[in-house]
């Protein structure tokens, strides 16, 4: 008969995950390089992060019983084309991730329930502490670039990582011993807002994805300009990686025209019931409403001209304090040029 971890792996494959390695549970090879990083303030505004720091070591304070880390890997694939200034992330152009890839790992724990009976398993992506790139190298998934994303030699870096925790004990894959990034520094070259201090080191705290989507305040004056026309998110060190031309696109997760298609303008007549309403069940309701329209003055502020001026004087009465004060300054960059 198939060994149960070969069965597992054609399994998730057949669930649409593309990646598949065997991690044994124990501690996080990089928990002391994490809790440094959290030292040394490049978590910004993230507490939770803070919070839930020691759950990180070891992935038993998410599953008891654990034995095995299964590493998977879900392809969201590169941008699309987007058709206004606003930019949209490649992951954040389609459905939220969440609830797909959750599903899906919630049906490979039936699976293997049935399979092997009493066996506990739990499915994390984004859902738990987990220090998930540690646990992919650890699985042979790949290894952590200058740019502090996976990278997989044949896929490139433009998926999600989900960890199927199991108290099932499998035998494990040759972790990755080595990375294959060599004196290449593109990814940190492209970086818009200078964000990486030193290869490997992201401050988050200058990060565009960061800044659009969960910085909560005003983003600093110093950095609205970098953001450019990145409404949600930024590909930059992604699409520069030269293992990325391998990236590509899963036909099971293709993206929503409508996310193709924001207009920074229109946005700025959102309500918050609007708001709640256009962008349920994707990855921009993360930021909320403040948060978008926030964006979308800082896109306006460095790419429009008059055209957008009398959505903007209008945005400068918002109620949010934070959407009315960037409104302001987008109207002074505009009249300035």
């Amino acid at each position: 008969m198939t060994p149960i971890r070969d069965r597992l792996e054609a399994h998730a494959r057949g669930l649409g995950f593309t990646l598949f390695g065997v991690a044994p549970a124990a501690d996080a090879d990089g928990f002391d390089r994490y809790e440094a990083w959290l030292d040394a303030g490049y978590a910004g505004e993230m507490g939770y992060l803070h919070d839930y720091r020691e759950h990180r070591r070891h992935p038993a304070r998410v599953l008891g019983p654990v034995k095995t880390v299964v590493m998977l890997g879900f392809e969201y694939g590169p941008p699309s084309p987007q058709s206004h200034a606003g930019k949209v992330a490649a992951y954040a152009q389609h459905a939220d991730y969440h609830r797909v890839v959750w599903d899906k790992l919630n049906a490979l724990r039936d699976w293997l329930a049935a399979e092997v009976p009493g066996t506990r398993s739990h499915g994390t992506c984004d859902s738990a502490p987990l220090l998930e790139r540690d646990f992919a190298r650890r699985a042979g998934l790949g290894w952590v670039g200058k740019n502090t994303m996976l990278l997989n030699a044949s896929r490139g870096s433009m998926f999600f990582l989900a960890g199927f925790l199991t108290s099932l004990e499998l035998p494990p894959d040759p972790p990755q011993a080595a990375g294959h990034c060599g004196t290449c520094t593109a990814c940190l070259d492209a970086c818009p807002t200078d964000a990486f201090p030193s290869p490997g080191v992201l401050d988050a705290t200058k990060c565009v994805s960061y800044l659009t989507i969960e910085l909560r305040g005003p983003i600093p004056l110093e950095l609205r300009e970098a953001v450019g026309d990145r409404l949600f998110g930024c590909d930059d060190c992604q699409t520069v990686c030269p293992w990325n031309r391998f990236a590509s696109a899963n036909p099971g997760f293709p993206p929503r025209p409508d996310l193709l298609a924001l207009d920074p303008v229109e946005l700025l007549t959102l309500t918050r019931e609007d708001f709640a309403s256009r962008f349920a069940g994707t990855p921009l309701l993360r930021a909320r409403r403040s948060g978008l329209l926030r964006n979308a003055c800082v896109v306006l502020g460095n790419t429009a001209g008059a055209e957008a001026l009398p959505a903007l004087r209008g945005a400068c009465g918002d109620a949010d304090g934070v959407v009315a004060e960037v409104a302001r300054w987008a109207v002074g960059r505009i009249e300035a040029r």
